[in-house]
């Protein structure tokens, strides 16, 4: 595991666009990359967009979703495909054709598709407050879970509700990539940043491995990079260990 902590947001925004342009340029045959949608990789899009837009030559990127939440009784598209539109794929000009969605239709298909395709080169991942990675919530998936379904009680749906503005079309269940498909990739970028994300961070990095805190299996993942701000490193104890950029 390597750890980077810099400066400021901003600063995150760019070494993590780094790195992913770092697997783009470093073959010529095809690249599959996992990346997450919400508020903390915003920067690193704002930095990644201008390097992608138009250029012919990264025509062997392809990109995936690693979870989704569907609307309920509905074909319109799912909230993490719809947020990745927005934040990257519409103003990067990603063609539809490198742009491969999962869903609550083809998701028992998921890990077979990235197999067939030479597996994930890379997955950016954020970090939840509770420990969470992609839709991997404490006690929701197994060790050994690939993509899979999870059904929603009443406290997951209000949970999940907010990303809805009518209560009808929160859904019953979400998808998402398991622990065993997400281990399965080649190289892990997980970021973190804010004064928010300093606890978790803390308990991240310096607790043992634990399912209350699904993202610690990320630890034995052999090709982690960790890169938060200093914000989100402010609770750390011994940050004589970890690298600053």
């Amino acid at each position: 595991m390597r750890v980077i902590v810099t400066e400021n947001y901003e600063e995150l925004g760019k070494v993590a666009s780094q790195h992913l342009l770092g697997h783009l340029f470093s073959k010529q045959d095809r690249v599959n990359l996992a990346i997450t949608a919400g508020t903390t990789p915003v920067e690193v899009y704002r930095y990644l967009i201008p390097e992608v837009k138009g250029k012919a030559y990264l025509s062997h990127a392809h990109f995936y979703n690693f979870d989704e939440i569907p609307y309920k009784e509905s074909q319109r598209e799912g909230i993490t495909m719809s947020d990745l539109r927005e934040l990257f794929f519409k103003p990067a000009a990603i063609p539809e054709t490198s742009i491969h969605v999962l869903d609550g239709q083809n998701y028992q298909g998921q890990d077979q598709r990235i197999h067939q395709a030479g597996g994930l080169d890379g997955v950016l991942l954020g970090i939840g407050a509770d420990g969470h990675y992609c839709g991997n919530l404490p006690g929701t998936t197994t060790i050994d879970d690939q993509t899979t379904k999870v059904i929603c009680d009443d406290q997951m749906k209000a949970r999940i509700g907010r990303h809805f503005e009518e209560a009808a079309d929160v859904p019953d269940y979400y998808v998402t990539m398991g622990p065993k498909s997400i281990m399965a990739a080649r190289h892990l970028i997980l970021i973190a940043n804010g004064k928010r994300k300093a606890d978790i961070m803390r308990k991240f990095l310096e607790e043992e491995i634990s399912l209350a805190l699904p993202a610690t299996i990320l630890k034995l993942h052999p090709n982690l990079t960790v890169i938060m701000d200093r914000e989100a490193a402010s609770d750390l104890t011994k940050s004589d260990e970890l690298g600053s950029n």
